[in-house]
């Protein structure tokens, strides 16, 4: 494997650690390099008609070899100068022959998405509009971004908060889990028929229709699937290869009307702003359960989950009764239930929990002074297979063990709930031990 590398040390070496539990050490080392010599790379061209950056430009600058000792998992490649600087590139290590009973997906689509290395993403830009016109979504934004440049944030993108906290805790309980991307999976969508289970993690926005395909067929299979960010299925991207190999080019126009592929292919290809703007006109609530309906600011508190279901399944263990609320789970992005839309008929709402407006926005509902977060489950009626949503966009964050000097802290209870959660769906089809008994339309205030 090649890495490409840019810096004004005069040399660095590689240190490939596996992230996990390992005692409470948090990583394994697995690897590391020679010292060799570093060198700043020529900047990376930015493609003008979509505002693409891409570094397929930089010259190699080492190879590691994955060898075995390289087991699936999540790695971080920690780049160290001579001068101790340290950044980070992202590895994770997939076995499509796995059958472990868990399925960790990490979501790379949207930390591509979100990455402003070079000054663009799908969400911002610079300078001009390069197509259309209006602040939302800017129109000076990349249409295309590429897999072939450096992630923002020390090159960690958000795996430590979003995605590592669920690896630590799966593995200190010694659960029988392996790892992919959503970009594997969109290349294989039928090995998620290998497993029980299919767990996606925080802010996990952004599918592709082949991945999207794969997750509906591996429900009607027998496969749980666990949602434990929100907004899960809101964006539609897909792939494309670039100088460096297949799918390294992830495409999202967010508007239909510019993208080259409307009229003139798979309309369920096609990148509108959602997946429900047209041509693909599909509305993710028929699958996930809910719709993305908000978020809270940033610099907000989080908000409280309130149990509504206090005698279900996620909550054993917790004694939580009707009513009760958790303190501090809920951030960032929220969905809720939309009576109005295409919904699971036999929908459990499992907690309802209000999110004050004072520091949230929200298009999809407001009561009084405040709007509402949602977690919900559901079973398959031919498959017996379970969809759970959190509802909640820092679920896996909450796992992080808390400070002994906390006041507010939900990591207890969101931990057993997890677990219940994970037992349950390592079963096999989770509506076999415990069918969803719907209670949507009781729900008060309704959602939307």
């Amino acid at each position: 494997m090649g890495l490409h590398v840019s810096t004004d040390a005069p040399s660095f070496r590689v240190v490939a650690y596996r992230m996990g539990w390992y005692g409470g050490r948090d990583a394994r080392q697995i690897w590391s390099s020679a010292v060799v010599p570093g060198h700043r790379q020529p900047a990376c061209p930015l493609a003008p008609k979509t505002n693409m950056v891409s570094c397929a430009n930089w010259s190699r600058s080492l190879t590691m070899v994955v060898t075995a000792d390289f087991v699936p998992g999540d790695y971080l490649l920690k780049l160290v100068s001579q001068t101790n600087a340290q950044s980070y590139v992202l590895l994770t290590i997939w076995d499509p022959n796995s059958t472990a009973t868990y399925l960790v997906m990490n979501r790379s689509l949207v930390e591509q998405g979100w990455n402003t290395y070079g000054g663009y993403s799908f969400y911002q830009g610079k300078g001009p509009c390069i197509l259309g016109s209006g602040p939302y979504p800017v129109c000076n934004r990349a249409r295309v971004v590429s897999f072939d440049r450096p992630y923002d944030v020390n090159g960690s993108s958000d795996f430590i908060d979003n995605e590592y906290p669920l690896v630590q805790f799966m593995e200190e309980h010694g659960l029988d889990a392996t790892y992919c991307t959503d970009v594997c999976i969109s290349e294989q969508p039928t090995t998620l028929l290998r497993h029980r289970a299919l767990i996606g993690l925080d802010h996990d926005e952004t599918w592709t229709n082949s991945e999207r395909v794969g997750a509906m067929n591996a429900v009607h299979a027998g496969v749980n699937m666990a949602f434990l960010g929100a907004a899960t299925l809101v964006r539609h991207a897909r792939l494309q290869p670039s100088p460096l190999g297949p799918d390294r080019q992830e495409v999202d126009y967010r508007n239909s009307q510019e993208d080259p592929l409307n009229g003139h292919g798979d309309p369920m290809k096609v990148t509108g702003n959602t997946w429900s703007s047209p041509p693909t006109s599909w509305e993710s609530s028929s699958f996930v359960g809910q719709i993305y309906s908000g978020f809270i600011r940033p610099g907000q508190p989080s908000a409280p989950m309130v149990a509504l279901d206090a005698s279900a399944w996620i909550f054993k263990g917790t004694s939580l009764a009707h009513g009760r609320s958790v303190p501090a789970v809920i951030n960032s992005d929220f969905d809720h239930i939309d009576p109005s839309g295409p919904i699971p008929a036999n929908l459990r709402v499992l907690a309802h929990s209000p999110i004050p407006l004072s520091g949230a926005y929200t298009n999809q509902g407001k009561w009084g002074n405040v709007t509402y977060s949602d977690m919900t489950y559901y079973t398959d009626p031919k498959s017996k297979a379970a969809v759970f949503d959190s509802g909640d966009n820092t679920w896996v964050g909450t796992l992080r063990p808390c400070p002994s000097s906390a006041t507010s802290c939900p990591r207890p209870e969101i931990r057993t709930m997890t677990g219940n959660l994970l037992w349950l769906f390592g079963q096999g089809p989770a509506g076999r031990l415990v069918p969803a008994i719907p209670n949507w339309r009781s729900v008060k205030p309704p959602g939307s």
